[in-house]
């Protein structure tokens, strides 16, 4: 699948091309890092996204919580 990675410097528009969407993925946070605004990844299927939310889709928030209880101690308490 193709990926196209845009954003925005001031008035000038950026785009880039990617056949993968981890290439894309780090595009896009790269840009976003370098202080580029509207930075979005879009599909073959027209789907466009954030960096942030492609990332959560594909990779979840890998946080159940700020502070996970144990089973073990839930029941002590």
């Amino acid at each position: 699948m193709n990926f196209t990675v845009s954003a925005r410097l001031s008035a000038r528009r950026f785009a880039y091309q990617h056949a993968s969407v981890l290439s894309a993925l780090d595009q896009g946070m790269s840009l976003i890092a370098a202080g580029m605004a509207d930075v979005t990844i879009t599909d073959g299927n027209g789907r466009a996204r954030t960096p942030a939310a492609l990332y959560q889709s594909l990779f979840g928030t890998g946080r159940t919580g700020s502070n996970p209880v144990h089973p073990t101690q839930a029941q002590a308490a």
